[in-house]
């Protein structure tokens, strides 16, 4: 069984190690007004809850039989 192994030391320079390890401030964006949108009941909501309600009793009628 053949066996490569790569060193596990990783060279890099000082400036590249600087730079991945400053830390980052960061802040959020505070005083924006989002919109908020309310949830409408149409047609397809309806359709759905009608489906869901006739599925288990197609399947109990099926393995009735």
């Amino acid at each position: 069984m053949k066996q490569d192994v790569m060193p596990s030391i990783v060279q890099m320079d000082s400036e590249m190690l600087r730079k991945l390890t400053t830390e980052v401030k960061e802040t959020l964006a505070t005083g924006m007004d989002m919109p908020v949108q309310k949830k409408r009941f149409t047609l397809v909501n309806l359709w759905k809850i009608h489906q869901a309600k006739r599925t288990p009793t197609r399947i109990t009628r099926k393995w009735a039989i």
